[in-house]
């Protein structure tokens, strides 16, 4: 027997009941522990002892016996209490698998809940698209309705003008029977009613409140009395009443027509679009020293002034012993002029060039006359001095000066140096404000201009001058050709439904694309002036004019500015490309007319293909897309759109040019001849709309014989050969072999520059070359076609001109490379002496990349100024791409300009300095922005901001200026509240800088509308939109932009010249309107126009006639408008005017009539503004009287008097009466909207000759 410890095994394993299938075995150890007696007897050794006693033996076992009966009691126990545990863990095990089965029932029921929920959710979602889809065709068909409703309303004011025209035909005839002494007159019938009134005889009370429209004219109260705010020249708020086709224009239909004008580009001189200001000098023997002295004293300076604002400056003269050399240049000198200047003492030698610029065209430009009439040493000469001819010259060209354009300078008390430096200089700064909006201090200094806002986008103008030009030159040659078949097709194919692909226009080189879609341009912009057309003209294949990203950005800005919006624009040439068509289609949704892009030679611009993928993807539905291509060159992906192909030139229209060109060169072809050229002229190659131009100027210009021009003509079977020998007939009109060397060295160089070389600049590259040879070399190349002007430069007029320059004098191009060295030498020194130009930013980096030169090019580009330049116009990807070249990535890059920003601190001390290096700065962190690099852009925009605080003042617009540029770099980061905060912080120090109306002001408000609208606050965002909108649109009706109502005014009057004669009553009518145009741009030259108009129709209309007291009222009305600009006024002038148009009314209308009443209320607001109380008064009460008995005691007219007799009364000291009037006065602005049978109050406002051209509020609904 052994121990209880030896019924369990250590090593045994038993089984976990409980534990259910897969459980784990376990050992359970039992241990007892035996008592001390057991054990030793159980482990006593040695042999047993015989005799021993049975008792003990029988003891050990019973005890033995009962030790293991109480084991085994215990064992049971255990094994009852585990069983016991096993069946209760059992149970809780069933009752698990119980809970897990409903839970997987609810999670099952779960499930179907949600794949439900997740059904009725797409059904929602499939119902709102279809609602949006459902509001998206409701809004087209809206619009489609809108369209619809303009082209008639459109077709209705044509009517209206039809009206009008025919109105003025038989005012004519009217007229031309009372200068017959036919004495017919009825007042309804005048231009100048525009009361719309019923005339009866005097005393008689009319109907004059008819159709909701007050009849009489508004009268001008008492605007100034009443202490009301000038809201400057918003037409519903314009100060005056309009006649003729302005009479119904609303405010939207005044912005459309605006926005109209501003696309249209009239004919007129190279002088008005020339980069180039030239001043023409004209002087004598007498005064050789004067001009010297004004050269050498001032042209540079003028020269340094006009570079920095992105023009060149050039002297023009030409010898008097020479000039008769140079006729043909010297006339077109004086066309292409900015401004001449005539140096005379007692004689004239040159003539015709007097007369031609100072007498037969003397409106065409600004004239400066310098007349010595004392010797310099101070003797006094009398004028009888002047010879008889000079007298008489000089008389006649005062009688030509008109317009009053002639300034005359006279050194009567001082020598010319001391007139150049004082009156020459100040007299000079008109041309330079006419052309440039810019003026010379007293000093001569130039006034720091403001930049032109135009939001966050930054714009090259030479970019958009060298489209135009572009356009400007391929409408004059265009003038030769007759397109009208082809236009025809162009008209259908445009007019074809929706959806349209792109239009290609495809032709051989020189077949005529170019003429063909500026003519079509021309004629589009005439007859439809709702369609808004974007055109692009590339040049040179090398040129920024193919640059794609810079083509795309042109048009999108184009877009966003007829919308007068260019916010929003990213810089980033990737997303310009890419956001192009997203803003085509949304532009175009607000555009209630077509737009047509038009792109010519797109097959130049650089990998096409790759750039202009929007072609491929389908356009909105009003827009429309024009492209031409050479045959050769169109990539298939694109020869599938509809293709309009030009045909070379057939037989009878290559003879009329021929013709034509000789006809007006006095040169006759004999039949032999023209039967040659016939026969030549039959292949396509030489019978395309550029040979055949080309070839007639060979014949009318070479200076060969005509036979020998012809047999070298018929040897030439294409373009290019026929420009090589253009060359040659160029070369031998030179005299001498340093004119010729001259010739293509000039050539050459304009063909290995970017963008071609300017005037001034190939003067100084060739300093022996004088100004008339130039001119004259110049002048000959341009008439056989070989070179053009654009934007000041000197460029050839086509692709072909210049691969003949590359084979005749460069080898096919293989002598580029000595050619652009010598141009980077010559810009590296103006690098030098700081004179970083537009020029030196376009030419030397792009010549040192096509040299491969990278060192060089990375120091140009370190250049701060150089890099600022080209960033500052727009020319962001080909700055990337010069550093690209140079093998620098972003950080690196921006690493760089650091580091030369700290170099070039260091030398800053002056106040002058210190704003250039915050202007630095600035540029740095909006490059660095638009490359993405947010962190690094921070560091100089906030250091450009510590500048400003510290060197201007905290209040200062360019601390507006960096903290806009801080506020975009949160709003990338979306720190809205900050953005928030900077963007109001600039907006208020505009506002107290510029006022509240300013284009900085709209440029902040634009930002704060684009951060609320990303923060879904729409209605503010809105509000701030249209506040910003409103601003563009005022500022662009007052200031306009460099060109375009000034050209306006110059076509207006040259047509109305040419057309209707200069005394007409038509041309008086014509004036006027014009006056009215400009009064509401805030011009001061409709002064001129009223007078001009005045005098015409004193001269043609009888003295009592309504016309002209209309046309007194409105230069009465501007007199008095230069008080309240804080002007020098007018008013004395403004007196007699006003009493001699209350004349007329009383004589034409009798003295009860409205009329006579609103100008006796006029002149008594004059006689207010004078002072002269007691003489308004009776005027004011008889103009009540007028008023009550013609419409009424209760009109509003009645209040707007009686409010004037009580303002007047106040100032008298007649307080009692004043209260009186004021109450009545107010009685009846409180009953007006109950007057006359409930129909519409009056338009006109109590604010004086306030006339709202809006639509007329519509009559109340009765009660």
């Amino acid at each position: 027997m052994g121990t209880a410890s030896s019924l369990v095994s250590p090593s045994e394993v038993i089984e976990d009941a409980y534990g259910g299938e897969g459980g784990e075995a376990c050992e359970i150890p039992v241990e007892v522990k035996p008592k001390a007696r057991l054990l030793r007897s159980s482990f006593r050794r040695g042999p047993r002892v015989i005799g021993a006693s049975f008792k003990s033996t029988g003891s050990v076992e019973l005890e033995y016996a009962a030790e293991y009966e109480r084991l085994r009691k215990d064992y049971e126990i255990f094994r009852v209490s585990k069983n016991n545990e096993i069946a209760s863990m059992q149970k809780k095990e069933a009752k698990l698998d119980e809970e897990n089965k409903r839970l997987r029932a609810e999670l099952q029921a779960l499930q179907k809940t949600y794949q439900k929920i997740l059904r009725e959710k797409e059904s929602a979602l499939e119902a709102k698209y279809q609602a949006m889809e459902r509001a998206a065709t409701f809004e087209h068909d809206r619009d489609k309705v809108k369209r619809q409703f303009k082209i008639f309303r459109e077709t209705k004011e044509k009517e209206i003008q039809d009206l009008l025209r025919a109105k003025r035909d038989l005012e004519s005839k009217l007229q031309q029977l009372q200068a017959q002494g036919i004495q017919i007159y009825d007042p309804a019938d005048s231009d100048s009613d525009d009361n719309g009134a019923t005339v009866t005889t005097a005393g008689t009370q009319c109907e004059y409140w008819s159709g909701g429209v007050l009849g009489s004219e508004p009268s001008m109260g008492s605007m100034m009395q009443l202490q009301q705010t000038h809201r400057g020249p918003e037409f519903a708020h314009s100060l005056i009443d309009v006649e003729g086709p302005f009479a119904n224009v609303s405010r939207d239909d005044w912005d459309a027509a605006v926005a109209s004008l501003l696309q249209v580009s009239p004919h007129v001189s190279q002088a008005l679009w020339s980069n180039t200001i030239r001043c023409y000098l004209i002087y004598t023997q007498e005064t050789r020293a004067e001009m010297q002295t004004f050269i050498q004293t001032h042209s540079l300076r003028l020269q340094r002034f006009c570079e920095g604002l992105g023009h060149f400056y050039l002297n023009v003269s030409f010898p008097e012993e020479k000039a008769a050399l140079y006729a043909a240049e010297r006339r077109q000198e004086i066309e292409r002029s900015s401004v001449c200047v005539l140096l005379l003492k007692s004689s004239v030698c040159v003539v015709e060039d007097v007369e031609e610029a100072f007498v037969k065209t003397p409106d065409s430009r600004p004239l400066l006359l310098y007349l010595r009439t004392g010797d310099r040493k101070g003797e006094k000469e009398e004028v009888s001095t002047l010879s008889p001819s000079t007298r008489d010259l000089l008389e006649r060209v005062n009688k030509a000066d008109k317009s009053a354009k002639l300034k005359v300078i006279s050194n009567d008390s001082y020598g010319f140096k001391n007139s150049t430096e004082k009156t020459f200089l100040q007299d000079f700064s008109l041309f330079l404000q006419e052309l440039l909006g810019l003026e010379l201090e007293e000093s001569g200094e130039v006034e720091e201009r403001e930049e032109e806002d135009s939001g966050d986008v930054l714009w090259d103008l030479h970019d958009e001058q060298e489209q135009i030009e572009a356009f400007q030159h391929a409408c004059s040659a265009a003038s030769r050709f007759s397109f009208q078949k082809y236009v025809d097709q162009l008209n259908d194919m445009v007019a074809a439904p929706p959806p349209t692909p792109p239009l290609l226009v495809s032709g051989a080189p020189g077949s005529g694309k170019s003429l063909l879609l500026a003519k079509w341009i021309e004629l589009q912009q005439k007859h439809s002036p709702n369609t808004l057309i974007l055109y692009h003209f590339t040049g040179h294949p090398l040129s920024t004019s193919t640059d794609p990203v810079l083509i795309i950005k042109r048009l999108t800005v184009k877009l966003l500015q007829h919308f007068w919006s260019i916010s929003g624009l990213s810089m980033d040439p990737s997303k310009i490309l890419e956001e192009f068509p997203r803003w085509l289609e949304r532009l175009s949704a607000r555009h209630h007319g077509n737009i047509i892009i038009i792109i010519d030679s797109i097959d130049q611009i650089q990998n096409a293909e790759r750039h202009m993928k929007w072609l491929i993807d389908p356009l909105p539905a009003n827009v429309r897309v024009l492209v031409s291509v050479n045959v050769e060159t169109c990539p298939q992906a694109w020869r599938l759109w509809p293709t309009l192909h030009l045909d070379p030139l057939n037989p009878r229209e290559v003879k009329s040019v021929i013709s034509t060109e000789c006809v007006n060169s006095d040169i006759k072809l004999t039949k032999d001849q023209e039967k040659k050229l016939e026969r030549h002229c039959r292949s396509a190659a030489t019978c395309n709309a550029l040979y055949i131009t080309l070839l007639a100027r060979l014949i009318t210009q070479s200076s060969w014989t005509l036979e020998r021009t012809l047999q070298q003509c018929a040897l030439c079977q294409d373009t290019i050969s026929l420009y090589r020998l253009g060359l040659k007939v160029a070369l031998d009109s030179l005299s001498t072999d340093q004119e010729k060397h001259t010739m293509k060295e000039l050539l050459c160089l304009v063909c290995a520059s970017h963008n071609g070389i300017s005037e001034s600049e190939a003067l100084e590259l060739f300093p022996d070359l004088s100004f008339p040879a130039l001119t004259s070399l110049l002048h000959n190349l341009e008439r056989l076609l070989i070179i053009t002007y654009t934007c000041g430069l000197i460029r050839f007029q086509h692709p072909q001109a210049c691969e003949a320059v590359n084979q005749e004098f460069l080898d096919g191009g293989k002598c580029h490379g000595s050619y652009r060295e010598k141009i980077i030498r010559f810009f590296s020194e103006q690098l030098k002496q700081d004179r970083v130009t537009w020029r030196v930013a376009d030419e030397l980096p792009w010549l040192l990349q096509q040299q491969e030169d990278q060192s060089k090019l990375q120091m140009s580009l370190l250049n701060l100024f150089v890099s600022q330049n080209l960033y500052k116009r727009g020319h962001f990807s080909e700055l990337l791409t010069y550093w690209q070249f140079v093998g620098k990535d972003k950080c690196s890059m921006a690493t760089e300009y650091f580091d030369s920003l700290k170099e070039f601190e260091k030398t800053c001390e002056s106040e002058q300095s210190m704003s250039r290096l915050a202007n630095l700065y600035e540029t740095l962190g909006c490059f660095l922005k638009d490359l993405g690099l947010l962190s690094q852009a921070v560091a100089p925009l906030q250091r450009s901001l510590e500048i400003r605080e510290t060197a201007l003042d905290p209040d200062h617009p360019s601390v507006a200026q960096s903290l806009h540029q801080i506020a975009g770099v949160y709003v990338h980061w979306r720190k809205f509240g900050n953005a928030e905060q900077l963007y109001k912080q600039a907006m208020e120090i505009c506002e107290n800088a510029y006022g509240p109306e300013h284009s900085t002001v709209a440029r902040e408000l634009d930002s704060l509308s684009l951060l609320y609208q990303k923060q879904n606050k729409y209605e503010q965002a809105e509000k701030l939109r249209k506040r910003s909108v409103k601003i563009r649109q005022k500022t662009a009706r007052q200031k306009g932009h460099m060109y375009d109502f000034a050209l306006l005014k110059r076509r207006a009057l040259q047509l109305e010249e040419l057309t209707l004669g200069k005394d007409s009553a038509d041309c008086a009518k014509t004036l006027n309107e014009l006056g009215v145009l400009y009064y509401l741009q805030n011009n001061l030259d409709a002064e001129e126009l009223y007078e001009r108009a005045l005098d015409i129709r004193k001269r043609a209309l009888a003295p009592d006639h309504p016309s002209l007291a209309y046309t007194l009222k409105h230069l009465a009305m501007l007199y008095k408008r230069r008080v309240r600009n804080h002007r020098k006024g007018k008013l004395e002038k403004a007196v007699p005017l006003y009493e001699l148009a209350l004349e007329i009314r009383e004589k034409s209308f009798g003295p009860k009539h409205p009329s006579v009443a609103t100008a006796l209320v006029n002149l008594a607001v004059l006689y207010c503004q004078l002072k002269q109380h007691s003489d308004a008064l009776p005027l004011y009460e008889r103009a009540l009287k007028v008023y009550e008995d013609s419409l009424g005691r209760l009109h509003p007219r009645v209040g707007e008097t009686l409010k004037n007799l009580a303002v007047l009364s106040y100032e008298e000291g007649d307080f009692e009466k004043a209260a009186e009037l004021y109450k009545r006065a107010m009685e009846i602005k409180e009953a007006e909207p109950s007057l006359v049978c409930g129909k519409a109050p009056s338009r006109h406002s109590s604010s004086g000759d306030t006339f709202s051209l809006r639509s007329p509020a519509l009559p109340h609904a009765s009660r």
